[in-house]
């Protein structure tokens, strides 16, 4: 008996099946069966039978997924499926079913050798595993550039390495929390590697100069959670109930939410379908602009669009293999997209080969209320005082002696930058003393000097300044132009390699640019040319992330959950604070070598702080960090501000849920972050030591970062419980600049009149 319903799934394309199903499907045997695969081999390990091979059916899976390939090139990505579904259950059954972590390490240690950037494979394999990578690769690398030889090394060495997660977890029986299963299952249920087989399936490599790029990025990662999240719907049975397996978002969400398994995989599908709308939203609106704005050539161009279709047929076909493999529960599921009866279209449901098309209009039907829930939203909705929950908080805050003394500074310097200037008016002294960045500042480095107490005070004001004059001098008159011009402008302001700072800057036109210019030179002038690279990259981040949040208010789109946090992490600066920790560090390695300002090896190397264990430490940190300021801002942001970039508003709207619902969830998930954190300190950061055989110097470092990254949670904490930003009396007797007084009309109709007052705002503002 299956453990729930399937739920109605979102198929916006129809799923095409290539005409050489039957040759690789009788290739894809033989291989297998070459490579060790069916049957006993050397190893003594059963895997799969010859029936369990052909009931599978990777080959229709492969025929689905890429229904355009060439008939050699679907033999080979047949192949790597049958590879990788195989390396699956090898590792089930010899580590994960007996805990084994010691054999498991060496296991996946060994497979490195088979897939090396250059030169030829010389280990000998001992598995099958072994043996049929170093074959696939051999086969494939020669067709690829350096650039996708590089991203595919990378996402099949997450595929592997990551198992060691899901193995962690099942020793300790660890269910992770959601945001923290997404991330992870994008390595370890090998989407990513998917994306990067479609440009190999259809020779459309992604250009190499915009693969990083966010909608490049959001493509690949809206495929992967898409895929993965179907995956768990299907396998939820076979994985939970028979295999013992705790790496199921179906489970997840679950034991997160505290609800039962059908109500699970309703919300599991739910977001299925908002990572599809989202990678539309991508496709469609971001990733034309870019194309544009880095001058893509036609070539290029083209290679986007066949990767892009590519991706489009794998989501359509992955569904259709789901439907029909042996490999997962799928009882009635070829019908599952039906309308109920008496609704008027298909009330059948149209089952069987050839009929995906068809179902394409019903689950387009079905979901239309889910995407039009995102494109409602009435700005100025009156939401009243949030009663939250207290957050959990396992550190305290420290003191910093300097305080009173940075407030008086932090006051004299924004006078002196013009942010409390009266025209385009953001701030005025009230509010900046009523902010109280110093208070955040004081908590962040209790043992700073004053210099250095000031200077991260001036950070916070300087961030949260843009923060605010943005929405007000470019959302409400929706100029994305102006906003993108002002963006550029800024970066002009944070030079790498200079001899005098200054002179490899323009001239400061508006205080946010002076402001900036003075920040930028007090904090990278004693820095080396790649501690600068790093801090700028963190100062971009932050400002390139409003232009998002533009781009979700000139839509009236509110944004999708996984987009949001992940973005929320820069928006809320995150990045940036972390980095400022990160070079003092480097400054400490510096001096220790008598090398400051070069570009010698800092305390931790950089390749510790690119580890899976410490990302996901700052991940989880600014998490937690971002969803505070999202509870603690909810009233100011969407009662007396029109905003819509709220977690609380993502979350209400997601779950079609109350505020009071929405904040609990919200809570929940800050305090589960928050746990991570901990479990992350405790127990992988030990291993993480063992593994890169860190030196005491390295340890000490690392260490020391997290401290820093405690302090700086506990100090945010306390600044939101202290500041008076969010403070009612205050938001109605000081209103956000360019913001109709409280109690002005609000919704459908209204906004005219608003856009008048905004116009005359920014027309005195000389914009």
């Amino acid at each position: 008996m299956q453990p729930f319903t399937l739920p109605r799934f979102y198929v916006p394309y129809p799923a095409r099946c290539s005409p050489h199903l039957a040759s690789a499907r009788a290739h894809s045997r033989e291989w297998a069966a070459e490579m060790g695969m069916i049957g006993a081999p050397g190893d003594g390990v059963v895997v799969w039978s010859e029936d369990d091979f052909d009931a599978h059916d990777y080959a229709l899976l492969c025929a689905y997924t890429h229904p355009d390939a060439s008939p050699a090139r679907l033999d080979l990505i047949t192949d790597w499926y049958v590879w990788v579904f195989y390396f699956d259950d090898h590792f089930l059954e010899l580590f994960k079913r007996t805990g084994d972590m010691a054999g498991a390490r060496g296991y996946l240690d060994r497979l490195r050798a088979f897939m090396p950037l250059d030169g030829a494979i010389d280990a000998t394999p001992e598995n099958p595993v072994e043996k049929g990578l170093g074959d696939l690769w051999a086969r494939t690398v020669p067709d690829r550039t350096a650039a996708w030889r590089h991203r595919f090394v990378q996402s099949t060495r997450n595929l592997l390495d990551e198992s060691l997660w899901e193995l962690a977890n099942i020793n300790e029986n660890r269910v992770a929390n959601p945001v923290e299963y997404i991330e992870m299952r994008r390595k370890v249920g090998g989407a990513p590697w998917s994306a990067n087989l479609v440009e190999h399936a259809a020779d459309a490599e992604v250009p190499a100069g915009i693969a990083g790029l966010r909608p490049m990025r959001v493509l690949r990662d809206t495929f992967a959670d898409a895929i993965h999240l179907r995956n768990d719907l299907f396998s939820y049975q076979r994985e939970v109930e028979s295999e013992g397996e705790l790496s199921n978002g179906v489970l997840v969400t679950e034991r997160f939410l505290g609800c039962p398994t059908q109500t699970a995989a309703d919300l599991v599908n739910d977001l299925l379908t908002s990572r599809l709308h989202q990678f539309e939203h991508t496709a469609l609106s971001e990733v034309p602009p870019m194309l544009e704005e880095r001058g893509v050539d036609p070539a290029g161009r083209a290679a986007v669009l066949a990767y892009v279709k590519g991706l489009q047929d794998w989501q359509s076909g992955g569904h259709e293999w789901h439907l029909r493999s042996s490999r997962y529960m799928n009882e009635g599921a070829a019908g599952t997209v039906a309308l109920p009866a008496g609704a008027g279209v298909f009330p059948a449901g149209p089952e069987g080969l050839g009929t995906s098309a068809a179902r394409v209009l019903e689950s387009i039907v079905v979901t239309a209320p889910q995407r039009l829930r995102a494109f409602s939203h009435v700005p100025f909705e009156v939401v009243g005082k949030v009663r939250a929950p207290d957050p959990y908080m396992p550190f305290s805050v420290g003191e910093n002696r300097h305080l009173a003394g940075a407030r008086r500074e932090t006051v004299r310097w924004s006078r002196a930058m013009g942010l409390l200037d009266p025209v385009p008016g953001i701030w005025d002294e009230h509010k900046l003393t009523s902010y109280d960045f110093p208070l955040c500042s004081a908590g962040i480095a209790p043992a700073a000097g004053r210099e250095e107490l000031d200077l991260s005070a001036h950070w916070l004001t300087w961030g949260t300044y843009a923060d605010d004059y943005y929405p007000v001098v470019f959302g409400r008159t929706r100029d994305l132009a102006g906003a993108k011009v002002c963006t550029e402008r800024l970066k002009e302001f944070l030079p790498v390699e200079f001899e005098a700072v200054t002179d490899a800057m323009p001239p400061p036109v508006i205080p946010l640019e002076r402001a900036l210019a003075d920040l930028w030179v007090r904090t990278a002038s004693p820095l080396s040319p790649r501690g600068r690279r790093v801090f700028r990259a963190a100062v971009e981040t932050m400002i390139d992330s409003w232009l998002w949040e533009l781009d979700n208010h000139t839509a009236n789109r509110i944004p999708d959950p996984i987009d949001y946090l992940e973005m929320r992490r820069a928006t809320f600066g995150s990045d940036l604070t972390m980095s400022l920790a990160r070079l003092s560090l480097a400054r400490v390695g510096q001096a220790g070598s008598g090398q400051t300002g070069s570009d010698e090896e800092p305390a931790v190397p950089a390749e510790v702080f690119a580890a899976r264990p410490v990302r996901a430490l700052e991940n989880s940190a600014a998490d937690y960090a971002a969803l505070l300021n999202d509870i603690f801002s909810l009233q100011k942001e969407i009662q007396f501000e029109g905003e819509l970039n709220n977690g609380v508003l993502v979350m209400r709207t997601f779950l079609d849920c109350s505020t009071e619902r929405a904040v609990a969830v919200v809570n929940d998930l800050m305090t589960a972050r928050m746990r991570q954190f901990e479990h992350i300190v405790d127990r992988e950061l030990p291993a993480l030591f063992a593994a890169y055989g860190l030196t005491d110097q390295a340890r000490d470092g690392l260490l020391r970062y997290v401290a820093d990254l405690k302090n700086w949670l506990a100090a945010v904490l306390r600044w939101h419980q202290r500041t008076r930003r969010y403070d009612e009396g205050e938001l109605r007797a000081h209103p956000a600049a360019g913001v109709p007084p409280f109690g002005s009309p609000t919704g459908l109709g209204t906004s005219a009149a608003r856009l008048a007052s905004t116009a005359r705002l920014t027309t005195r503002a000389g914009f």
